[in-house]
Parts: C-alpha cells; sequence; structure tokens
C-alpha cells in the first residue's frame, strides 16, 4: 500500500460542526465570520497532524437527491440552513478556491456519495484515505484493509475521533457495512429516516450482532426472540427496513469525474487569500500563514524610500515640509508608559515619495528634537498623522507642543466604521484602499517577544515605516470623501478631532493620588477581609480556601446543605449568579458576597492604583481611548478611572483618594442631570416627558405618577424607585424579565409597569417601533451629530441575536447622543479655559460627568464657563441641566 494520502472533508457537516460550536462572530462590515473561523480551524490541525499529499472537499447542493425520489420524506423535517450561517458557505467556498483546495458537489447526490465515490478511486490507486467528517454516517466506509479512516470530528472542537473497520467493530460489535443494516433497523431522525418503528439503537445492534444483516434478519423472522411488540413492528416494517437501508447506504459509483491529480496541493494563492483573510480580519490565520511575508514583495516597488542618516538631509526634509505647509508623518518610540523615547519617525513628501528618519550618533536627538520643534509648534504647517493623541503626548516629554492638528486617519476610520477592534493602518488601508500593507505585528512581532523598529534590520524598517506613511495621504483623501458622503463633517472635525488634543491635555496632567491614604485604606481592607473570613470559617464550621471554587462548593452544598443551583464540568457552581440565588439561605452567603466585594476592591483598586502611581508626577496618567467603543464613548485603561466603584460606601471611600495637586486647586464636579432621559425626550418628542423637563418637575416622580394613577404629592419612595428603575429600563430596551429581576417583582407586574409606562408615553413607544424598523431598512442607526453604529443583529433569523439588536438600535441614538454631547462639552469647556490662558485645566470625563482641576483664585469663573458651556452643548427640545459641586478630593467634589 503507497503512503501516499488523500484527505477528504464533509463540507457541510463540518462547516455546521464549526458554526454551533463557537459562538457568533462578525467582521466590522457585520459579515458572519464563526463557521469559517472554526473550519479552517479544523482544517490546519488536521493538516498538521495527517499531513496528506490529497486534498478536497465535498459539498451538498441544494437539489432533492435520488434518495428524494425513492421516499419522498426523506429529511423533510430538518430546518433550513440559519441565515448566519447560510452567508458564510460561498465564502467558505471563496476562501478553499483561495488555497487551491478541490472542491467536489454534485447535483442529485450528497456530500457522502462524493465522499464514498473518491474514497473508492484511492482504493483503486493505492491511496491512502482519510474522511474528515462530523457525521458517523460514514463510518460505513471505514476499512483497514484498503486503509480509509475516518475522523469524526466532537462538536464545537478540532479534536476528531479515529475510526477504521477494527475500532467499528470494538465499539459497536458489527463491521462497517453492517453498520447500514443497523441504520436500516433503527433509522436516522436527523435524516428522517423512519427504520422500524420501536427498534432503537441496542437492539438493532443486538440483531445485527446476531444475524450479520437485515437479510439473514428477515429469513429468520420467525425465530427472532424480541418482545412481542418489537417482533410485530419488524414484520409489519419489512419494507420500510430495506428502504431505510437503501436510504442509509453511501452511494460509491457516482457518475462524477474524479482526477486525483486536481486533489494534489498546491501552493496557495497567497495574495487572494490574504485579500480574503483582512476582509474577514482572521488575523491569527494570516500570522500562522505568513501572508504579510508577500507584501514586501509587491509592495517594495510602489514607491521611493529614502533613509534620512545626516543632519543636512534632515535640513532639506524640514525646508520641503516648511514650504509644502504640511507634514504627513508618523512617529516611532520605545514603548514604556512612564517615559517613551522617540527613536525615529517617517515622513511622505508626496504621494510616492518617503523618507526614514531615526536617531543614531551621526543624527543626533537634539538636532532632530529642535527641529520637529519649529515644524510641530508652527500653527500654519498642518499635521496629518495616524493615532495623533499618542504623539501629542510623546512630544511633550520633549517640550513641544503640538498646534494645528488638519487629519487623524485613526479617528476618521473610527468615524466611518464604528465597529471595528482595531484601527491600525495597515487594516484600514485594507479596508478603505484594499492595499495590503505589513502590519506592525509581522515586523515587529508582538507581546513580550515585540522589538523596537531601531532594533531590526535598517532596511526592513525603512520599507515598513515608508509605505505605512505613504498610505496616509490616499487614506485622508478617501476618509475625507466618506465623512462629507456620510454627513459626519461636523462630528468630525469640531468633535472628534479637536477631542484629539483634549484627551492627550488630560492624560498629560494626570489625577493626583494620595499615596499614604491609599496604602492605609489598602490596610484597612486587609482587616476588614482577615475579619471577614474568621467569620466564614466560623459559619462554615472549618477553615478552606475560599477562593477555591471547589471547596467553597463542598462547604456550601454539601456540608450546609444548600440548594444546588447550577453544576458545571468540574463540579458546583459558586459565581455570583448563585450566591444571588442563595441569598436568605444562609448567614455564610452574605459574607462570601460582601469578602468577594472587598477583595476586588483591594487587588484592583487599592493596590492597583498604588501600582499605576507615576513615581515622577505623584499621578496616576490614564490613557484615554477614542476609538474603542462602538456608542462613542470614550473610555480609559490603565487603570480604568471610569469604573471606579460607587455603589459600595468603601467603594466610594477610593474617590477619596484623588486630590488637587496641591493647596492652590480644588477639584469642580460638573454632571449633566438625566442626560440621556432629556435625549429620549427630545428625539421622542413626547409631549409628557417634554413637558415635566421644561418645567423642571422630577422625572421620576412624574412618571410614578403616570404609571400608578396617582397625583404627584401622594407618590411614595418606592414608585418613585420603580419608575426610575422604568425610566432607565426603557432607554435600554428594557424587558418585563429584566425589570422583575432588578426591582424583585413578578414579570407580570413588571409587565404591567412597562405596558403603563408605554401608554402614559405614547411618542416614545413610536419612537422604539420606528428606530428599529429604521436599522432594520438601512442597516444602522445614527446619533444627533450622524454617528453610526451598523445592526447586522437586526437581520437575524436568531430571535436572542435579533432581540439584541433591537434593544441596540433603540439605546444607541440616546447614549450614542449623550456622548456626542458630553464631547461637544469637553471640546468647548477645554478651549475656553485654554483661550481665557487659566491655570484651572479639564482632568478627567466619566460618563456624564467632567472634572476640572480649579485654581482657588479662579473658582467663580470656571464654574460660570463649566456650567455654561455643558448646558449650551446642543439645542434640545428640554433643557439641558448641569449640578455643579467643588470639594479637596473627587468624593466630597461628587
Amino acid at each position: 500500500m503507497s503512503n501516499k494520502k488523500l484527505m477528504i472533508m464533509d463540507g457541510n457537516s463540518i462547516i455546521n460542526r464549526a458554526f454551533y460550536g463557537l459562538q457568533l462572530l462578525s467582521n466590522s462590515e457585520g459579515l458572519y465570520t464563526n463557521a469559517v473561523y472554526g473550519f479552517l480551524n479544523i482544517l490546519f490541525k488536521h493538516l498538521e497532524e495527517e499531513k496528506p499529499q490529497y486534498l478536497c472537499v465535498a459539498f451538498d447542493m441544494r437539489t432533492p437527491t435520488f434518495r428524494h425520489k425513492d421516499f419522498e420524506q426523506y429529511k423533510a423535517h430538518r430546518k433550513g440552513m440559519p441565515d448566519e450561517l447560510a452567508v458564510q458557505l460561498p465564502v467558505l467556498k471563496d476562501v478553499l478556491e483561495a488555497m487551491n483546495i478541490a472542491i467536489f458537489q454534485k447535483e442529485g447526490y450528497e456530500a457522502d456519495d462524493i465522499i464514498g465515490t473518491i474514497s473508492r478511486v484511492c482504493e483503486e490507486n493505492d491511496l491512502q484515505c482519510v474522511v474528515l467528517t462530523g457525521d458517523k454516517d460514514s463510518l460505513q466506509l471505514a476499512s483497514q484493509k484498503t486503509k480509509i479512516k475516518l475522523l469524526i470530528t466532537r462538536k464545537g472542537v478540532t479534536e476528531a475521533e479515529e475510526y477504521d473497520d477494527k475500532k467499528v467493530f470494538e465499539k459497536y460489535g458489527v463491521t462497517p457495512e453492517q453498520f447500514i443494516d443497523v441504520k436500516g433497523l433503527m433509522g436516522d431522525p436527523s435524516d428522517n429516516i423512519p427504520g422500524v418503528s420501536g427498534v432503537g439503537e441496542k437492539t438493532a445492534l443486538s440483531l445485527i450482532q446476531a444475524y450479520k444483516s437485515i437479510d439473514e434478519l428477515y429469513k429468520n423472522i420467525e425465530f427472532v426472540n424480541v418482545r412481542k411488540n418489537i417482533k410485530e413492528s419488524l414484520i409489519n416494517n419489512k419494507e420500510m427496513a430495506f428502504l431505510s437501508k437503501k436510504l442509509a447506504t453511501i452511494d460509491r459509483n457516482i457518475p462524477i469525474d474524479v482526477d486525483l491529480s486536481s486533489c494534489l496541493r498546491e501552493e496557495y494563492n497567497r495574495e487572494k487569500l490574504l485579500e480574503l483573510f483582512r476582509k474577514l480580519e482572521f488575523k491569527s490565520f494570516i500570522q500562522k500563514l505568513q501572508l504579510e511575508s508577500i507584501e514586501k514583495e509587491t509592495l517594495a516597488s510602489q514607491g521611493s524610500y529614502e533613509h534620512i542618516t545626516t543632519i543636512d538631509e534632515f535640513k532639506k526634509v524640514v525646508d520641503i515640509v516648511k514650504s509644502k505647509k504640511e507634514i504627513i508623518y508618523l512617529l516611532y518610540a520605545d514603548e514604556d508608559q512612564q517615559a517613551s523615547q522617540l527613536v525615529s519617525l517617517s515622513v511622505a513628501l508626496d504621494s510616492e515619495t518617503a523618507v526614514y528618519i531615526d536617531i543614531n550618533e551621526q543624527l543626533g536627538e537634539k538636532d532632530v528634537i529642535n527641529f520637529l520643534k519649529t515644524i510641530f509648534e508652527d500653527a500654519n504647517i498642518k499635521k496629518i498623522g495616524h493615532n495623533v493623541k499618542d504623539d501629542i503626548v510623546l512630544l511633550h516629554q520633549y517640550g513641544i507642543k503640538v498646534n494645528t492638528i488638519s487629519f487623524d486617519t485613526m479617528i476618521a476610520a473610527y468615524i466611518i466604521n464604528p465597529s471595528r477592534s482595531s484601527y491600525k493602518i495597515d487594516e484600514i488601508s485594507q479596508e478603505f484602499l484594499g492595499i495590503n500593507l505589513p502590519s506592525e505585528e509581522s515586523v515587529l512581532g508582538k507581546g513580550k517577544g515585540r522589538v523596537s523598529i531601531k532594533d531590526i534590520d535598517k532596511n526592513a524598517a525603512v520599507n515598513f515605516a515608508c509605505q505605512q506613511v505613504l498610505a496616509l495621504p490616499q487614506l485622508t483623501g478617501m476618509l475625507s470623501s466618506k465623512i462629507k458622503e456620510y454627513g459626519q463633517e461636523k462630528l468630525y472635525y469640531e468633535v472628534e478631532l479637536p477631542l484629539v488634543e483634549v484627551l492627550a491635555a488630560m492624560q498629560i496632567d494626570g489625577f493626583k493620588v494620595d499615596r499614604e491614604k491609599l496604602i492605609q485604606f489598602s490596610a484597612l481592607l486587609d482587616d476588614k477581609i482577615n475579619k471577614l473570613m474568621d467569620e466564614i470559617y466560623k459559619l462554615a464550621g472549618e477553615e478552606f480556601n475560599i477562593n477555591s471554587t471547589k471547596q467553597l462548593g463542598v462547604v456550601l452544598f454539601e456540608r450546609l446543605g444548600l440548594p444546588i443551583v447550577k453544576k458545571t464540568k468540574t463540579g458546583y457552581s459558586t459565581d455570583v449568579e448563585v450566591l444571588e440565588k442563595l441569598k436568605g439561605k444562609h448567614e455564610i452567603v452574605h459574607k462570601l458576597m460582601e469578602y468577594r466585594q472587598l477583595v476586588k476592591l483591594k487587588s484592583t483598586y487599592a493596590d492597583g492604583l498604588l501600582n499605576v502611581i507615576n513615581p515622577k508626577t505623584g499621578k496616576i496618567h490614564s490613557n484615554f481611548n477614542q476609538t474603542v467603543t462602538v456608542t462613542g464613548r470614550i473610555s480609559s485603561t490603565e487603570p480604568n478611572l471610569q469604573n471606579i466603584p460607587i455603589k459600595l460606601e468603601l467603594g466610594r471611600e477610593v474617590r477619596k483618594m484623588f486630590v488637587a495637586s496641591n493647596d492652590d486647586y480644588v477639584l469642580l464636579d460638573a454632571d449633566y442631570s438625566q442626560i440621556e432621559l432629556r435625549v429620549l425626550a427630545h428625539i421622542s418628542g413626547d409631549p409628557n416627558m417634554v413637558d415635566a423637563f421644561k418645567n423642571n418637575e422630577d422625572i421620576h416622580r412624574r412618571t410614578a405618577s403616570q404609571v400608578f394613577g396617582v397625583p404627584m404629592e401622594e407618590v411614595t419612595s418606592i414608585m418613585r424607585s420603580r419608575a426610575k428603575a422604568v425610566n432607565f429600563g426603557i432607554v435600554y430596551g428594557i424587558g418585563d424579565f429584566s425589570l422583575s429581576q432588578d426591582l424583585g417583582i413578578t414579570r407580570k407586574e413588571a409587565k404591567k409597569y412597562i405596558d403603563s409606562y408605554l401608554s402614559k408615553y405614547s411618542m416614545v413607544q413610536k419612537y422604539m417601533t420606528d428606530i428599529v424598523e429604521l436599522g432594520k431598512s438601512q442597516g444602522y442607526v445614527t446619533t444627533l451629530l450622524n454617528r453610526r453604529r451598523y445592526l447586522p443583529e437586526l437581520q437575524s433569523n436568531n430571535f436572542v441575536t435579533r432581540s439584541f439588536g433591537e434593544r441596540i438600535a433603540m439605546n444607541t441614538p440616546i447614549q450614542g447622543s449623550a456622548a456626542d454631547i458630553i464631547k461637544i462639552a469637553m471640546v468647548n469647556v477645554y478651549r475656553e479655559l485654554k483661550e481665557r490662558n487659566l491655570k484651572s485645566r479639564l482632568i478627567l470625563q466619566v460618563h456624564d460627568e467632567l472634572i476640572v482641576e480649579t485654581h482657588k483664585s479662579e473658582i467663580d469663573e470656571v464654574k460660570e464657563i463649566v456650567k455654561s458651556q455643558m448646558e449650551k452643548a446642543v439645542q434640545l427640545r428640554v433643557p439641558l441641566v448641569v449640578d455643579l459641586n467643588i470639594g479637596e478630593n473627587w468624593h466630597d467634589a461628587k
């Protein structure tokens, strides 16, 4: 027998396994991708393990097969392929084509028949054959003698069980050929093959083990020793048994041309595959197959690159920039949050010419910095870059202020398509220009293996940096056109682009933290945690590892006998959901929840914040991200200052650690009052809601009065609290189940609240209906400033997915518009403080509040600026209202 091997995949079976085994994924354009991704994972794993010389994939076709002619009900009850999977099938075939993998399909026949026929051809040509499938129907093909083995994938994973005829016999006690007879008796519900009524797998196996075939079984039917009803069924369903066997038999001689040479594995069409993987956003496969290496060959000749090594050459570049009054650039730095160091830059001199400048012995840092200062501080020279905020922060370390940001390609790409997970130059060049560029990761590595651009081969650095910077002029043209087409000019040029400077300034200024108080607070938490541990041990009757799910599960459900809420593969679940359901069952549950809260508070905030205080400034310089959320909200990382807990009293204590820089300053906290409800009133135009805000009424009391049908003065605190939950829940498309959970009431009662609310605020209900329909028809919804959010979920056949899309459609215009408004306010407050040359500065934005570190001599002026700029940020049907507070620390200012 030859050592050469052919692997054939059951295309429909494997893509089904992949689809249902992975959570629903989509790319930034909304195209579902999880099935293709899972299919490729399975393919690559088994290619590495089997190393076949020949490879092909068999697919079913939608047309009826010969089995439908024999039995009209064949597969009749099988549901159609879900849309989320159906759209991925042609994509998978495109990928397979780019990989030069042979595809076989034939009208009137199933993939199983194609697989059977190709496996027969392998036998005839002395080839080993491996069948990769998720369907046990193919077990009938297994043969040790002729080297046909089956790999049956398990649901949702890449692992597979291996079968040859010996393994089939070991597991089932029948040969692969006899497995067909078993199917004839027991039938196959998945294919609607009826079999013999009342005969299951166990009975079918025992009968075929005894009589070897259906033929022999019926020849000896009078001697068959089974229950009376089974025997009667066998006699009455004889024809159906033989028909079912026929339906279950794979046809290994279908009229299909099998040219084995077409199945020989070839080199992939790397450019086509790279294009597809870029579109699908399969970064891991691009790296795995090293597809980006082709770019160095295909793009090297598309521009003129020069490596600047002397100060005279650099001066010429500076002169060109000054004469053009524009610099299109990229900066490269060694990554160190505390003190990043500029190591090089690239500059596009025109659409085809770029230079690379690295700071070395010949081209000293001092000279380069001095020249950069003359360029970046010149307000008459436009700056076009990518992720300019980080450039401003970097150059600030060298005493350089950046003036006149003309365009930021990263921010522009985000405005146009906010669903991407990242906005690197190579990714957006592929999306908007169809250009393949090497990624930073392919050139510099990633994670701990990442190196500085100054440490790689100089030619590679020049090529990489120049290719990247030459994409910026094209991107600027394409993205600016898109922004105009989408009506997003105000959003981009008046809000997002100016915000780049604001966020950079906030990051540079930082927020002072009282280190000593934080240390004391950490010690206090330690004491409380230790005390709680003793109390928990006492209630448990023993000491154990509270952080061990296994040990805690034994204590709760075996020692204390609490009702088991949820089990996992490894034992009892003790997650927060379980503890919530056990509340009130035993005193230990409350103590455990408190323990977990305090441990998280200590590790994340007390100790966590201590680790990120800059030793030079004594401040925390959080990284403000402008392109992370699809709603338009700003996010904060390293650390996340927007997540400081405020529900727990001890959590609120954390805010006391955030203080003004010195005794000359205080903190002014300005908070929009109920901004999302005011936006809802504006967008829906509901007269009841608009009227309440215009008359400066308590909106929650007004809602309670409307929903519960009582006069305003008779609204109780419980009524108001429940009305508040409905008010804010409606903004997020809350349902009766969620509301009942939040309020601890029945679903019936929760539904009554929601229905009553929507009947009183009828225009809100109309808005909710209309916005979902609009989202379905145009594929996206927008905010007041035309910020888009694409909603492919609305087209889903899956109820859960579609319902999620509907909630997002309702919420995005509200939450996104609130994000627009706070950003406008940030830009205007920052600009006003700067233009008046005040010492006070905006240092933080958290959800709907701004924090201004205010010089004591400027308190009244800053109050007026902040309140005025926030309240007139946009003109709505209802007034915007801002609450102002001042304190020595964040807690007191709030």
